[in-house]
């Protein structure tokens, strides 16, 4: 296998307001040295709680933020020292998977629109457009004759599986999922991520899947990455993480999922 993604000690830290007027402005580190390759084909899951930098990695492995220090190289190429058109050029690439299927999509935008704006933006011309829209919309399990609907037309599911159609339109070697099915309800989640996998088998795609659910991650990725207060503290696959945890972080992320059926509490007179 080769190497598609390489982050390498990656920084970013951002500076907020001044509290006090001469005092110094705050720093917050969002992250502070995070470092990770992805191997076309497979998945990484990056897990974590609000906070812990998982959305800022997100932006910055798709060029839409600048690194305080650290490289984003994506086959071969240094995403942060590409100049704007070849940047540009290279995001066919590379596309993004939203949280929010209903705030992703522009209400006013007809499907097809919606689908074919990467395309637009890189000069392909209207009939490809057509063509390439058509064939993603039935590759996510919708119909091409929905490409003359509007958003609202489409519950919560179907309106995910055209923000995948978006980001599939460009034939990309990776996709960035920022919480893809968090905004869903739980009989539609296994359906989108039973999607994402059949589409990775059949396109060959790679996924850097960002999550706070545990059990999305363990469902799609084959290895995990967590993340606290800006580090990677343990990296593995999933089977041995989610069993194994070595990091006390890690244990009490697999603390706080629920369960199904409580342990039955002790009562006087039971052994």
């Amino acid at each position: 296998m080769t190497t598609l993604l390489q982050v390498e000690n990656l920084v970013r830290h951002y500076t907020m307001p001044r509290e006090k007027l001469f005092g110094p402005p705050p720093m917050v580190e969002a992250l502070n040295g995070v470092s990770f390759t992805i191997e076309s084909g497979r998945s990484l899951g990056i897990v974590g709680e609000s906070g812990s930098g998982k959305s800022t990695l997100a932006r910055l492995v798709m060029a839409l933020d600048k690194p305080t220090s650290g490289k984003v190289t994506l086959l071969g190429r240094d995403l942060n020292a590409l100049p704007t058109e070849e940047l540009r050029l290279a995001r066919r690439d590379f596309q993004m998977v939203f949280q929010d299927p209903y705030g992703s999509l522009d209400p006013r935008q007809k499907v097809q629109r919606i689908v074919c704006e990467p395309l637009s933006a890189q000069g392909v011309s209207r009939d490809e457009q057509q063509q390439r829209a058509s064939e993603v919309l039935q590759a996510v399990g919708l119909r091409p004759n929905d490409l003359g609907k509007y958003p609202h037309e489409f519950s919560g599911g179907q309106r995910q599986r055209i923000a995948i159609a978006r980001a599939l339109v460009t034939r990309p070697r990776l996709i960035v999922a920022d919480e893809p099915v968090s905004a869903l309800d739980v009989s539609v989640q296994a359906q989108v991520l039973n999607l994402m996998q059949d589409l990775q088998q059949e396109f060959g795609i790679t996924y850097m899947l960002i999550s706070h659910d545990l059990a999305v991650v363990h469902h799609l990725c084959d290895d995990v990455a967590v993340l606290w207060q800006g580090r990677i503290v343990e990296q593995g696959p999933p089977e041995r993480l989610f069993t194994a945890a070595e990091h006390p972080y890690t244990r009490t992320l697999l603390e706080a999922v629920p369960q199904a059926e409580p342990p039955r509490r002790a009562t006087a007179g039971t052994a």
